[in-house]
């Protein structure tokens, strides 16, 4: 038996260069359960970060009691990660699920019939049309429904309202990630795959704390390193994180500094002749403008503004230069600091300039933080239009009016669509006097807490939320619809690789609860959407109603679903898009051919100045004359918004911990998940703390310009002059305070500034000062088993799982036989 809260990433399987990844199957069942007391097992897949992990559940007397790798699925040959083996199903199961609909009523949520909080949501929105108008609307979605119900909240938001005014969280985790792909590329869609790590001889990681955000993606790493042929690893972070600690080359880069050591590391590669130079003619445009841009970072330079040894950029560099093989990963660490979009750009730049993209072993994987936030981005539930379209395309908008059937001016298009920053702006401005919130948490998540809570409460805005439990965010609501979640309903979700899984329904909802897309297709029944020609705008009845339209939708796209359907992904593998007549078993890797989606008539975007923000606009890309060729595009490095100062003398970011997703709305109700980490700390190094007079577990007061946060403080192995806070902890009580009466949300200090392209919320870049409050009465709750590991353990219990936490690990001897996606890998 493994102890997967103490031991992370479970027993390693090592395996050499080419070689397929072993299967090993983990499985968690209810305490006392054996297989054989399971009734039968459903297929779905773990949602709970965005690996996108295969998966079986257990369905007892008509309830889920556990779950278990799928060994044949590409992505995780088996695996699971402790959050998918301890907060899946038993996170659904907590007492407190909302079973029946809230409403309002002198001040205070009671309970009521659907009929009744729906008809207060629809007599709410044809008030509203009527007086103000569909700009009055605003649709702030998630990264955690399925595809069809993504697809659903599209047509009746874009459609059916006609409002510009539709985000989703995937603003505050990806939008970088599908910016910089859009810019490079022309369109969103990872050019790489999981198995590049197998093929791989070298990894970067770029603000990516892989061992915590997908953890069983960094049990294929450890793999590889602990196999015959180790790859070369590099990573890119603030903190010693598990990747830091095997790392052959750590850049322990000052927080904001990011595009600083990116030109650097650009320049050696042109400087050293590390250059595919036929590649780049063939297939690039803009090589010259980008050598100019990143002529002054020598390595001297980038370690003067990025606080690390010269040296140590110039052999991550070489790593990268000299090595035939590169995978590059990059997350949050880069997508919500500084100039994000023009950081992950220059990850695009490098595997160009040498030709390491879209094949075995080289590519690029520009993370998602969620399981479905590549499906609200294709969908187009967010600020996209559906299926990668460019919304400046007048025919792109066309087609979209001809699939739904509306005049194309019912769909916005006259302007940019509305990113989540702005929504929350609208919001408290009073002109967006409607917002309809499903499944995220906004007065946990979003910047700056405090003005959150403010527009949430606001007088004239008519709030409906839509989520498993009564969040933070549900407390302010007018409606609260009870929405069934993982298990309780039937769809699809695509994961980061572009791999497409299907979920099937396991078990009913409690109580009254229902399918978030059948919440949607009621509100547009009893909206009474329509098309032109009179028939429903959303006539399905069901979620393979909703598959089939959407492939209808994507048909010829970059992100083809016309050759996949429920029975093709039922009883094996997940597919990775595009899955058509020319790709029957899907495809691995995009762009093996040097052909970029770039022409005029296939791009999602015209482009943007990095810089600034300004489009570039159709007449000047069409100039460009790119006809497939990539761009090479690039910024100057600008400090960040806001830097340190007598004042607030250290630098502030936030980040994750292996145990909790988002704000703990499934994994705080995890007992072996919420022991582990039951609540918030910040993180000092030995230097600031000693200098500060604190201790490991003292109290401790960092402020910001904006709030305060006081909880105990880990001094452990970060990089001196930042102090880092997981995110997760908000309160589940109804005011401010946390369980001892103090705040706790990491986001109370951070700032309402975001990306100037991707308009992503920079979570990693504030100004604080820390002081001591009080002595400690022990150490943090901080756990010991990765990134947040005390610098001094003597005196800290180790984070364990003990007997209630052990998963039912296995280690199957006998591998299934390859499928022909796991052929196309090799």
């Amino acid at each position: 038996m493994v102890d997967r809260i103490a031991d992370i990433w479970g027993t390693r399987t090592p395996f050499a260069r080419g070689e397929r990844w072993p299967v090993r199957v983990d499985q968690k069942l209810a305490e006392g359960l054996t297989e054989d007391d399971v009734d039968r097992w459903v297929q779905s897949a773990c949602v709970l970060c965005s690996n996108g992990c295969a998966a079986d559940i257990a369905v007892k007397d008509g309830r889920m009691v556990g779950i278990r790798g799928r060994a044949m699925d590409l992505v995780n040959h088996g695996r699971l990660g402790p959050k998918g083996l301890f907060a899946s199903w038993q996170g659904m199961e907590s007492g407190d699920r909302l079973t029946q609909p809230l409403i309002r009523r002198d001040g205070a949520l009671v309970p009521t019939d659907w009929d009744t909080a729906m008809g207060a949501i629809v007599e709410r929105s044809r008030a509203l049309l009527a007086e103000k108008g569909p700009l009055a609307f605003g649709f702030y979605t998630s990264g955690q429904l399925f595809l069809e119900e993504y697809y659903a909240l599209a047509i009746l938001g874009k459609a059916g309202i006609g409002t510009p005014h539709m985000d989703g969280n995937t603003r505050l985790c990806t939008a970088t990630a599908a910016t910089a792909m859009k810019e490079s590329f022309g369109s969103d869609g990872q050019p790489g795959s999981y198995a590049d790590i197998d093929e791989c001889d070298a990894i970067f990681l770029y603000g990516h704390n892989m061992p915590e955000t997908q953890t069983v993606l960094w049990a294929r790493v450890l793999d590889r390193i602990e196999g015959p042929d180790r790859p070369l690893v590099v990573c890119v972070d603030p903190r010693e994180t598990e990747v830091a600690r095997v790392a052959d080359v750590h850049l322990a880069v000052r927080p904001g500094t990011n595009l600083a050591l990116m030109n650097g590391l650009i320049r050696e590669l042109f400087v050293n002749g590390w250059i595919d130079e036929e590649y780049v003619a063939a297939h690039t445009f803009g090589a010259d403008e980008l050598r100019s841009t990143v002529e002054s970072w020598t390595p001297e330079a980038v370690a003067r503004t990025c606080g690390v040894d010269a040296e140590d950029v110039r052999r991550a560099a070489r790593i990268f230069g000299t090595s035939q093989r590169v995978l590059s990963t990059v997350l949050q660490g880069f997508y919500q600091s500084s100039q994000a979009t023009a950081s992950a750009c220059q990850v695009n730049n490098l595997h160009l300039l040498t030709g390491k993209i879209g094949r075995p072993g080289s590519g690029i994987l520009q993370m998602n933080g969620q399981p479905t936030a590549q499906n609200n981005r294709e969908c187009g539930a967010d600020g996209d239009l559906s299926a990668f379209r460019n919304w400046e395309n007048p025919d792109h908008v066309q087609e979209l009016a001809d699939l739904w059937g509306v005049h194309p001016d019912k769909i916005p298009h006259w302007a940019p669509p509305t990113h989540a920053m702005q929504i929350f702006r609208y919001a408290e401005q009073g002109s967006i006097q409607f917002l309809w919130i499903q499944a995220t948490n906004p007065a946990v998540s979003m910047p700056q807490l405090e003005r959150i809570r403010h527009i949430l409460d606001k007088e004239g805005l008519f709030l409906v939320v839509q989520d498993l439990y009564l969040t933070e965010t549900a407390r302010y609501a007018d409606v609260v619809l009870p929405a069934a979640g993982w298990g309780e309903k039937q769809g699809t979700f695509t994961n980061v690789n572009r791999t497409v899984h299907l979920s099937d329904k396991a078990v009913a909802p409690p109580g009254d609860a229902r399918s978030d897309l059948d919440i949607f297709l009621d509100y547009a029944r009893r909206m009474d959407f329509r098309r032109d020609d009179g028939a429903p705008l959303l006539d399905w009845s069901g979620p393979e109603d909703g598959f089939r339209a959407w492939q209808e939708c994507t048909r010829g796209k970059l992100c083809d679903y016309t050759g996949l359907s429920y029975e093709k992904l039922r009883g094996g593998s997940g597919i990775p898009w595009p899955c058509n007549e020319e790709h029957p078993d899907g495809t691995v890797r995009l762009y093996g051919d040097g052909i970029f989606p770039t022409d005029v008539q296939r791009a999602e975007t015209f482009g943007h100045d990095l810089l600034t923000g300004a489009s570039v606009g159709p007449d000047k890309y069409r100039a460009l004359g790119l006809n497939g060729r990539a761009i090479l595009k690039s910024a100057p490095y600008k400090p960040a918004h806001e830097e340190p100062s007598d004042e607030y003398p250290l630098q502030y970011s936030t980040g994750r911990t292996v145990y909790h997703f988002h704000t703990r709305t499934k994994t705080a109700r995890s007992r072996q998940l919420n022991r582990a980490a039951p609540s918030a700390w910040a993180e000092l190094s030995r230097s600031d703390a000693a200098a500060l007079g604190i201790a490991e577990g003292d109290l401790i007061r960092v402020t910001s310009p904006r709030g305060e946060l006081v909880v105990p403080a880990r001094v452990g192995d970060i990089r001196e002059g930042t102090v880092f806070a997981p995110f997760h902890y908000g309160y589940f009580q109804e005011d401010r305070s946390g369980p001892d009466g103090r705040p706790t949300a990491a986001n109370e200090l951070t700032m309402t500034e975001w990306d100037p392209v991707s308009k992503q919320p920079i979570f990693k870049v504030a100004a604080v000062r820390v002081e001591k409050v009080a002595d400690g009465e022990g150490p943090s709750a901080a756990p010991t088993t990765a990134a947040s590991r005390p610098a001094d353990p003597v005196g800290v219990p180790p984070t364990v799982g003990g007997p209630e936490a052990e998963a039912e690990e296995a280690i199957r001897p006998v591998e299934p036989p390859a499928t022909p996606d796991d052929e196309e890998q090799r």
